[in-house]
C-alpha cells in the first residue's frame, strides 16, 4: 500500500488503542473512525448508532445494477489491564485492545484510503462494528447484508502461532458456535445446624456438574465443548446453609443444531433437579455467537489474491476454536474470514502481553484492495 496512507492508518491504530473502550461503549472510538473517515477519504459515511459504514458508488452503464462487496472490521476492546509500556497505551483503566480490534478498524480505514480517488465498477461498502466481544455487534450490523443488496463480504482476524504476514485459512467452518449459559437455583437458606429446615442448592449444582461430564462424554459428529467458568453456592458465612446457587458454563460447538441439543439436556436435567429439591430456577444466555462458515467459491478469491500477492498461504487444519460473530453475515450473502499470522511466538491473544503487530497492516490492506480488486476495480 502507498506508505503515506500506512504512516496514516499506523497513527489511526496507535489513537484507537490509546481509547480503548468496552463493547456497546465504543462512543470515542466510532467518532474518531467516523472523523478519519470524512476527512481522508471520498467514501460517505453513515452513521448506524452503535455502528456506521462507510459506501462508495461505482461507474457503471446507464441502467446497470450492480451489487456491492463488503468488508468489515471490529472496533471493541476487552476487560484487560494495560501492563506493558506503549507511547500509545490505553488511558482507559481496566481496558485495552488485547484483541487487535484498532488494527482492524484501522486495516479497514486503510481500504478506505486505498480505494479514494479511484473509479470503482462496483460499489463498496466498509462496515465499522461494534460489540464483536460479547456478541451481540454481528446480528444488528449484517442487517445491511440485505438493506444493501450487499452479496459478498469479508474479514480478516490478527492470529499469533503463524509466521508474520502469512495468510491463514480454514475450509469451510473456520471458527465454531458458542454462548454463555447461567443456570441459578434459589432455595431457602437455614441455619447451618439444622440445614433440614431449608433448601440448599448445593447438591443440585453439583449433580448438575457432574452430568455435564456425562454428557461430553457421548459421541458427537463434531467437536463439543462445555467449560465451567465459574460455580458460586451460598457465602462463606458458617452459620448459614446456603439458600442460592449458580452455575455458569460456555457451551462451544462444531455444530449449532449440537450446541442446541446439549443447551436443552442441560436445561431439562435443572429441571430435574429443581424439582426434586424444591428450589426456583432460572436461565440466562449470555455472549452468544454463531458458527463462522466460509464460502468455498469466496474461499478460493482470498486464496488466488494471497497468491497474487505473493504472500504465504497456510491451511489450517483444526478449526480455531474462538468464536466470531461474524457468522452472521455469513448466513446473510456468500463470504469468507481470513487470518494474518503474527508471527510463530508472538503474544497470544487476550493476554497482557498482546499488542496489534504493526507490520501486518500494509498486509491487510493489500488483501482487501487485491478482494476488490478482483471483483473489478480500475484506476
Amino acid at each position: 500500500m502507498d506508505q503515506k496512507n500506512y504512516q496514516k492508518i499506523q497513527d489511526l491504530r496507535h489513537q484507537l488503542h490509546s481509547i480503548a473502550e468496552l463493547s456497546e461503549k465504543e462512543y470515542r472510538t466510532k467518532d474518531v473512525l467516523m472523523q478519519f473517515m470524512r476527512e481522508n477519504t471520498d467514501f460517505e459515511v453513515r452513521d448506524c448508532g452503535k455502528f456506521f459504514y462507510c459506501i462508495k458508488g461505482a461507474e457503471t452503464e446507464p441502467g446497470t445494477a450492480i451489487s456491492p462487496i463488503a468488508f468489515r472490521a471490529d472496533m471493541d476492546a476487552l476487560p484487560i489491564d494495560e501492563t506493558i509500556s506503549l507511547p500509545y497505551s490505553s488511558g482507559t483503566p481496566g481496558v485495552s485492545h488485547k484483541c487487535g480490534h484498532d488494527g482492524h478498524s484501522a486495516a479497514l480505514a486503510g481500504l478506505g484510503l486505498e480505494l479514494t480517488g479511484k473509479v470503482l465498477k462496483r460499489p463498496v461498502v466498509l462496515i465499522f462494528q461494534h460489540a464483536e466481544e460479547i456478541g451481540k455487534g454481528g446480528e444488528p450490523a449484517s442487517e445491511l447484508i440485505p438493506q444493501l443488496g450487499i452479496s459478498e463480504v469479508y474479514a480478516f482476524h490478527n492470529l499469533s502461532g503463524y509466521p508474520e504476514g502469512a495468510v491463514v485459512v480454514r475450509d469451510g467452518l473456520s471458527q465454531p458456535a458458542s454462548k454463555g449459559l447461567t443456570v441459578s437455583f434459589k432455595g431457602k437458606p437455614s441455619h447451618a445446624s439444622n440445614p433440614e429446615e431449608g433448601h440448599n442448592p448445593s447438591d443440585a449444582v453439583c449433580d448438575l456438574e457432574s452430568y455435564v461430564r456425562t454428557l461430553l462424554a457421548a459421541p458427537h459428529k463434531g467437536m463439543v465443548l462445555c467449560t465451567i467458568v465459574n460455580i458460586s453456592v451460598g457465602e462463606k458465612d458458617f452459620g448459614i446453609s446456603a439458600g442460592k446457587g449458580e452455575i455458569s458454563m460456555t457451551l462451544r460447538a462444531e455444530n449449532e443444531s449440537e450446541m442446541d441439543d446439549l443447551e436443552n439436556a442441560i436445561r431439562q436435567k435443572s429441571r430435574e433437579l429443581s424439582s426434586r429439591d424444591g428450589l426456583e430456577l432460572s436461565f440466562a444466555i449470555s455472549d452468544p455467537f454463531p458458527e463462522t462458515r466460509n464460502d468455498p467459491d469466496s474461499l478460493a478469491k482470498v486464496l488466488s489474491c494471497a497468491e497474487g500477492l505473493g504472500l504465504p498461504v497456510i491451511h489450517m487444519e483444526k478449526l480455531w476454536r474462538a468464536s466470531e460473530d461474524f457468522g452472521h453475515y455469513l448466513k446473510k450473502c456468500p463470504g469468507a474470514i481470513f487470518y494474518i499470522g503474527n508471527g510463530e511466538t508472538y503474544a497470544p491473544l487476550h493476554t497482557c502481553g498482546y499488542d496489534f503487530n504493526d507490520r501486518i497492516l500494509g498486509t491487510a490492506v493489500d488483501m482487501f484492495k487485491a478482494i476488490a480488486a478482483a471483483t473489478a476495480l480500475r484506476s
